[in-house]
């Protein structure tokens, strides 16, 4: 099986898409958060590579392609933010200063967590970037010693946990201002927890987009400095 992986070059790609087609499905069938679309397909293929006995670096070989679309996909989001740009003027202020809330936040989080399960360096450092896109999130944690494999895991969770939960977190905390979503979504889950955003309206995905953006510049400065702490 690895060797047909090897000379197939897209199948990769087409296991890919028939799970998170089949994810789609689901959740349009059932309107369940629990089954994200993602979800699905990451449990789905990693039960195939497992039954098949297939190396993960044959199907990435494949699949990889599909991380080409991760850029454009990216630059489209400045589609909803230009659109209530005149929103985003009115409220600048406040949206950076939630941005810079939530971001510190993240990150005192992570420190809490690991002073108190007595974390080595290596592995407080990796859990740092979780709620920044895996691009910038990759480099944070390789410039500071972490662990990048792992980085990418825990971005990946982040965003999930965030996409399924999102409107359950802001229904629980009484957040009903569209701005405000958009600044907590796109603080807290990056891409992933943007999607769900643009799902809900399209200021809060105008709003989260944004907030990608400004998230991950800050936390690329102010990772190095709470990377000192342990």
């Amino acid at each position: 099986m690895n060797d047909f992986f090897e000379i197939s070059v897209y199948f990769g790609v087409f296991i890919t898409l028939v799970t998170y087609a089949f994810g789609l499905l689901l959740k349009k069938k059932f309107n369940i958060d629990l089954f994200n679309p993602i979800l699905i397909s990451v449990a789905l293929i990693m039960l195939f590579l497992v039954i098949f006995d297939i190396n993960y670096e044959a199907y990435y070989d494949g699949a990889k392609y599909i991380s080409y679309l991760l850029t454009p996909a990216t630059v489209c989001l400045a589609i909803p933010l230009y659109e209530q740009f005149q929103l985003l003027k009115k409220n600048a202020f406040a949206i950076i200063l939630g941005i810079l809330s939530g971001t510190l936040t993240s990150l005192t989080g992570v420190f809490i967590f690991a002073f108190f399960f007595k974390m080595d360096h290596a592995s407080y450092v990796t859990l740092l970037p979780k709620s920044i896109t895996t691009a910038i999130g990759m480099g944070v944690s390789e410039e500071l010693g972490g662990y990048v494999a792992l980085t990418v895991a825990v971005i990946i969770i982040t965003g999930l946990i965030g996409n399924m939960f999102a409107e359950v977190f802001c229904k629980l905390c009484r957040i009903s201002d569209p701005v405000a979503k958009g600044v907590a979504i796109g603080t807290s889950a990056h891409a992933l927890g943007t999607a769900k955003a643009l799902e809900i309206g399209e200021i809060e995905g105008a709003i989260s987009s944004l907030s990608i953006v400004v998230t991950g510049l800050m936390t690329v400065v102010l990772a190095s400095i709470f990377a000192q702490f342990i």
